[in-house]
């Protein structure tokens, strides 16, 4: 028996999450794996958590992508406002969150962490006290904080961006995007199977699937006005934070890991990757589509699949 303890980590990035829902839908249905029971432990960030949570939850893979295909409309549904986009943002969220928590609630229910044994990993931001909280299921005796926490509010948590979303009020906390801080959560996950579960380093085996990056890059003129909307352009700063923290953690996984252990899919792209524009499903569609097939040999050997 394989001593491989195989964990699958999904990044953050809004409608973006098409990408890895396309690509581990073509994991179950092209190469037929199941992916609960060949993975040991799931980690998502943002929207990676709905999809970690629904895979973990026996959500269908299918069920997964047809949420982005079909809910972002409602998902992204905007505030009433007199002012334009690029000034609304300074005063109040972009979106309403009543439209997220509706779908979260249809696939979630009223499924509680605590009903989870297998291994699960949400990192959120807790804005309140200026902490990381990383919500986990019942697979240590150590934890008693989240065991009655329903899955669909932690997600609900870990999606909450600033900018796009308000704060989602939890309990006693008041928290934000994961993404803040563990867009990938690749890290996390790694760290807590040595130190929770005592999984040796060399046994550990990491799929980090991103949902894309976006060459941002502002030149080197500095004399240039460096206000939130026009200098750094707003939400294309929260996407270059986010892009920055996913590439930090995997490069940091380098450095630690063989690396044969470690696969990670994602794509870049030189033209703009909004975490909202649900419009381009069909274009993040087909790179999704594109990165799994030329990864198809690489994932086999990674999943030891003949």
């Amino acid at each position: 028996m394989s001593s491989d303890f195989r964990i699958l980590t999904i990044d953050g990035g809004g409608i973006r999450g098409v990408v890895p829902a396309h690509i581990l839908d073509c994991l179950s249905t092209r190469l037929k794996v199941n992916i609960k029971n060949n993975f040991q432990m799931f980690a998502g960030t943002s929207t990676g958590s709905i999809i970690a949570a629904g895979l973990v939850c026996d959500v269908d893979t299918t069920k997964i992508l047809n949420l982005y295909k079909e809910k972002g409309p409602l998902i992204f549904k905007s505030k009433p406002s007199i002012l334009p986009e690029k000034l609304k943002f300074g005063f109040k969220s972009l979106y309403d969150n009543s439209g997220l928590m509706e779908v979260l609630k249809e696939v979630f229910q009223d499924l509680k962490l605590g009903d989870i044994s297998t291994p699960l990993l949400l990192p959120s931001t807790d804005i309140g006290n200026g902490n990381v909280h990383v919500f986990k299921s019942s697979y240590s005796n150590d934890f008693t904080r989240d065991k009655d926490v329903y899955v669909r509010d932690a997600v609900l948590a870990s999606c909450s961006a600033p900018i796009y979303f308000d704060p989602a009020n939890l309990s006693e906390y008041a928290l934000a995007d994961g993404g803040l801080w563990a867009n990938n959560p690749s890290l996390c996950a790694f760290i807590d199977a040595q130190r929770r579960l005592s999984i040796p380093m060399d046994n550990i085996k990491v799929f980090s699937v991103g949902t894309g990056h976006e060459n941002t890059f502002y030149g080197t003129n500095t004399k240039k006005n460096w206000g939130f909307i026009n200098g750094w352009k707003g939400k294309d700063f929260i996407s270059f934070i986010l892009s920055l923290q996913s590439q930090s953690t995997h490069n940091y996984l380098q450095l630690m890991m063989k690396p044969e252990n470690l696969l990670r899919i994602n794509f870049e792209s030189d033209l703009s990757l909004p975490l909202d524009n649900y419009s381009a499903i069909k274009d993040l569609i087909s790179k999704a589509d594109k990165e799994f097939t030329h990864n198809t040999e690489n994932i086999k050997k990674f999943l030891e699949i003949k």
